[in-house]
């Protein structure tokens, strides 16, 4: 890829974001928020004078449109779920995993702008990062078109989940689960900490312990609070059903 001086001015970006939306059927009006969208931080980082900014700034409020329009969907097509339930479905929709397989349905990794060490580690196809493009571009969508526009594709291409997530039962996340196993079999429930974080504030990594009574069983980090406790809920949930059994 060229580089050139903004990436939200790049020619290539331009036409290839423009068909991706053409074929999405989002008759858009300013396409500079969408290609924001596709920008990660490692661009900015590396190259400040290719981007302006990156797409962590929309991911900031990305919940706040996909979470209503998902909560009022729920709350009028299960009239019979109880609360609690209609949590649990929601958190599932939401979850990183399920948007990233989004991602990958409707290729997104192929537009994204990544800078050369993101790229060869592996980043167009990791799923967290995924998962962000989705967020980063719901919000470019409200920006540009509003919420009703947002709801149609979060209705189209989100929401439409939920069947498939109800069936394969993949609605609990690692951290219910592992509290679930915790107390069934040792009758307490697992605690976290943070107990460092590093870095800028727009790009701080927080380390994350999991603790059963007052010993240490697992850490891990990532770049926000809640993915670096799910991480780590992940990781005590397979070890705590293999055979490392504690």
């Amino acid at each position: 890829m060229v580089i050139v001086k903004k990436a939200i001015e790049n020619d290539v970006q331009i036409q290839k974001v423009s068909k991706l939306l053409e074929e999405l059927e989002i008759n858009f009006q300013d396409i500079s928020t969408y290609i924001l969208a596709f920008i990660h931080r490692s661009i900015v980082n590396e190259k400040p004078d290719f981007a302006p900014e990156h797409n962590e700034r929309l991911e900031f409020l990305w919940d706040a449109v996909l979470e209503l329009v998902i909560t009022s969907n729920l709350f009028n097509d299960f009239k019979q779920k109880a609360e609690w339930e209609l949590t649990d479905i929601r958190s599932a929709i939401v979850r990183w995993k399920n948007l990233a397989k989004i991602a990958k349905k409707l290729w997104f990794a192929d537009y994204l702008l990544l800078w050369n060490w993101e790229e060869k580690s592996g980043g167009r196809n990791n799923n967290y990062l995924l998962a962000n493009v989705v967020e980063a571009f719901i919000w470019a969508l409200y920006l540009d078109l509003w919420l009703e526009e947002a709801k149609k594709f979060i209705n189209k291409f989100i929401y439409t989940t939920v069947d498939e997530i109800l069936t394969t039962n993949a609605i609990k996340e690692y951290k219910t689960l592992v509290q679930e196993f915790a107390q069934a079999k040792f009758d307490i429930t697992p605690t976290y900490e943070i107990i460092d974080e590093y870095g800028l504030d727009h790009e701080k990594t927080f380390i994350v312990w999991i603790y059963f009574w007052t010993e240490l069983k697992w850490q891990w980090n990532w770049s926000s609070k809640k993915k670096a406790q799910e991480s780590a809920a992940k990781d005590a949930y397979l070890k705590l059903n293999s055979d490392e059994n504690i």
